[in-house]
């Protein structure tokens, strides 16, 4: 969280490990050329690219794979002037874990073309198991001076795991140089939940177990796992989804007001989220797995692997005490959605019918934030219908960034690219806050419910409901009379 006097970073050379895989055609190398296009890289800087598998590659098929990358999933054309001015500072080196000679030459010339002392950045866009490697290497050949590490997530896959991980970083990386990347806080419209509670004095008064009933943060998607079984089949809808996003997204929701907009102040009050929160209990998840993912290609046909995963967080502090929290996400789900709600207590009284049949019940007052891009923010309430009788009727107040903005804001990669070419923590997850998460997972990781199949297509099995009641999830949306 940056001012304008600071938004262009200094000389950087970027490093890209993994720069030949899924992420950098989807995210990486398009985000970088719209960072370029929006004047928000270095005035001069170079991206080298490296790969373990590919070593044979030049300059100018790195290149060619970026215009495709860029083709594919970038929001600008490959073309003109800042095209030709964004490939000529791509390059690619052979990454060889007993002879890295390749890469410090690499650094080395990109830096003597630059000029001066620049900072570098590495982007490990690899597997977690190969991030020691990478960074004792860092290490060794003095390629860690002046330099900061981007880590991909998941961050372990249990507490030891992380901790390890955090040693062999520490061991190279002091913390302020660490950022361990989360693409969903970079979403605007995830921060602007801190300006919608504390820059509006009609929320915060609310924000609170006196008023919130409970709260649920909702994230289906209709994929499958095609394609990714190599990555998924070990890590799980739990480890891919919950540690690394939805929880990170609950610190946000859940964090007291800071001092001040500080990345210090807010990564603190996130973090005593994570120490307010109760271990899991393992009968309060749901785990499922649709059915066809052990047809999939690279999934053992015994797998317990699961697809979907629903539970219910405690936050044990004064503000949250007795209000739960409902996290679920899964693939191949009717939806693909990114939904926040905050359920509202009911009036203690119901003076008025409900338009449509008497029997009917509404659903509690509702504030719903959609954070898959560009964003909304309903607020749902009952509203006297026209006519003779006071009868109710459900209807919302909807802001849409798509609508009330009309500048093309950075996806979520581009904000904290940016973000740690500047060196802004704010956005990033700290070590200790990591490790706690993975402390409080500990129970369902060790005592994990059993796998419930469920249908592709459909809202995952039938526990998630139960889950949940009396309450129901927000998603899919009912028929509210609109």
């Amino acid at each position: 969280m940056t001012d304008d006097a600071r938004r262009r970073p200094e000389n950087h050379v970027i490093v890209l490990f993994g720069a030949t895989g899924d992420l950098s055609r989807r995210k990486l190398l398009p985000g970088l050329f719209n960072l370029h296009c929006a004047g928000l890289v270095p005035e001069h800087y170079r991206v080298i690219g490296v790969s373990r598998h590919a070593s044979a590659l030049t300059d100018d098929e790195f290149r060619e794979r970026a215009r495709s990358a860029v083709e594919e999933r970038g929001m600008r054309e490959p073309a003109g002037e800042q095209w030709d001015e964004f490939v000529a500072n791509l390059f690619f080196a052979a990454a060889d874990a007993d002879d890295p000679s390749a890469l410090v030459a690499a650094v080395a010339e990109a830096e003597r073309e630059i000029g001066g002392e620049a900072r570098r950045i590495y982007h490990l866009a690899i597997p977690p198991r190969a991030f020691e490697g990478v960074v004792a290497m860092l290490g060794e050949t003095g390629l860690a001076d002046r330099a900061r590490v981007i880590v991909e997530k998941p961050f372990g896959t249990d507490l030891a795991n992380a901790q390890e991980l955090n040693r062999a970083l520490h061991a190279v990386f002091p913390e302020a140089d660490v950022f361990r990347i989360d693409h969903f806080l970079g979403k605007e419209s995830v921060e602007n939940i801190l300006a919608l509670r504390f820059a509006n004095g009609l929320f915060e008064p609310i924000w609170n177990r006196d008023h919130v009933d409970h709260i649920q943060i909702d994230v289906p998607e209709t994929l499958t796992v095609a394609g990714r079984a190599g990555f998924y089949e070990p890590t799980g809808a739990f480890r891919d989804m919950i540690v690394t996003h939805l929880f990170q997204v609950l610190g946000f929701i859940a964090m007291e007001p800071p001092a001040m907009l500080s990345e210090r102040l807010v990564r603190n009050e996130t973090a005593k989220v994570f120490d307010s929160m109760k271990p899991i209990d393992p009968h309060r998840a749901v785990r499922g797995q649709y059915a066809g993912y052990r047809d999939e290609a690279g999934v053992d046909p015994a797998s317990q692997t699961e697809t979907f995963v629903a539970l219910e967080v405690e936050i044990d502090n004064w503000r949250w005490a007795g209000v739960p929290f409902y996290l679920r996400t899964g693939k191949s789900l009717a939806q693909s959605r990114q939904t926040i709600t905050l359920a509202f207590h009911e009036p203690p009284l119901r003076m008025f019918r409900l338009a449509g049949d008497a029997s009917a019940s509404s659903r509690p007052n509702e504030l719903v934030i959609e954070f898959r891009d560009p964003g909304s923010i309903s607020a749902w309430f009952l509203a006297k219908e026209p006519g003779p009788e006071a009868r109710l009727r459900e209807v919302a107040m909807r802001f849409s960034y798509e609508s009330a903005f009309e500048a093309s804001e950075l996806e979520g990669y581009e904000r904290l690219i940016h973000d740690a070419m500047l060196g802004d923590q704010t956005l990033f997850t700290r070590g200790d806050g990591i490790e706690r998460l993975w402390e409080v997972a500990a129970p369902l990781l060790e005592r994990a419910p059993e796998l419930r199949l469920y249908e592709p297509g459909s809202w995952g099995p039938e526990g998630a409901e139960t889950l949940i009641a009396p309450r129901s999830w927000h998603l899919p949306e009912p028929d509210r009379g609109r």
